[in-house]
């Protein structure tokens, strides 16, 4: 799952997020990104560089200037494992809600018989 990787290492960094949603609302160019964003054209590329390599975000040059858009990938592959481990835990979570119930109820059944 090496487009997980990538999709999770992109995300992983606030900016890179912020651009994300950024262009969830418009298009942009990397110098208004950058702008907005208080960074060097230089540093704003290579965030835009992490989230084309992992087809979040695609760039076209026209001209002198480079406008960025949302990939065409969307998150669902992304989605659907954090949904499965979600589940996962979900279920060790009641497993152990029923332990600690149990020990509870163990525990006033103890103390009444010393009694």
């Amino acid at each position: 799952m090496p487009h997980l990787d990538a999709s999770f290492a992109a995300l992983s960094d606030a900016t890179r997020r912020g651009v994300l949603e950024q262009l969830g609302r418009a298009d942009a160019s990397i110098t208004d990104l950058a702008e907005k964003f208080h960074m060097t054209l230089t540093g704003m590329k290579k965030h835009v560089g992490v989230l084309e390599k992992a087809g979040l975000v695609t760039t076209e040059k026209v001209g002198r200037v480079r406008t960025c858009k949302l990939g065409l990938r969307a998150l669902e592959e992304e989605a659907a494992w954090i949904e499965r481990h979600r589940q996962l835990w979900d279920a060790r979570f009641n497993e152990l809600d029923k332990v600690v119930e149990e020990l509870k109820r163990k525990e006033k059944v103890d103390g009444r018989n010393k009694s």
